[in-house]
């Protein structure tokens, strides 16, 4: 997008949930001044949205993702017919969102990963990065189970060849075009993700 001959770019953020409805509203809040501080800034465009993917939740998250999305434009949704699975819930959002944005962060509900990093990420963007990760510096939150289970899973994928990147989660920007080379692939055992869902039943 163009604002007064300047370049901005439109930057969505994608968040999967499910049954979230204790966390949401403080995240919604925090997302929402975060963003409107770079739109103020100039940073991103005012086009820019929040999209909440709702895994088929039991709860009330539903109704907070459309209450919010009534409350300002900022805000959209997008409800799956069931619970398909954390991954499967993201992959429906960055396929949704690709021919939307310039570039989309996924971030997970709870905000554990630092929101105030956006601004370098869409910088890193900026200078022609087409993904970039955010990597989790220290796991004070998690438990003791949680972050050696984790360490594990890294180093053992590491072990079998794979290269990933430690401690980064789901925490991302991928650029419209790297999202789109990513639509092309049809393996359906993706690490992490099932590229044969599509299915979503509503959005807002």
């Amino acid at each position: 997008m163009y604002l007064w001959g300047v370049r901005m770019t439109s930057l969505f953020i994608a968040v999967p949930c499910y049954n979230e409805e204790e966390v949401l509203p403080d995240s919604a809040k925090k997302l929402f001044d975060k963003m409107q501080t770079m739109i103020s800034k100039g940073q991103i465009s005012p086009l820019s949205r929040i999209v909440f993917i709702d895994d088929g939740s039991k709860d009330k998250t539903w109704e907070i993702i459309s209450k919010l999305h009534r409350s300002h434009s900022i805000f959209r949704g997008i409800k799956l017919s069931r619970n398909r699975g954390h991954q499967n819930a993201l992959m429906c959002g960055l396929m949704t969102l690709k021919d939307e944005a310039d570039a989309v962060i996924s971030i997970d509900a709870d905000l554990q990963d630092d929101i105030n990093t956006f601004d370098e990420m869409v910088k890193k963007y900026e200078e022609g990065c087409d993904v970039v990760y955010g990597v989790r510096s220290k796991r004070e939150t998690d438990t003791f189970f949680k972050r050696v289970t984790a360490e594990g899973y890294y180093k053992v994928l590491e072990g079998m060849g794979a290269k990933v990147i430690f401690n980064h989660a789901d925490f991302r920007l991928m650029s419209r075009r790297a999202l789109q080379a990513f639509s092309e692939f049809k393996e359906t055992n993706r690490h992490g993700a099932d590229g044969r869902l599509q299915e979503r039943d509503r959005r807002v």
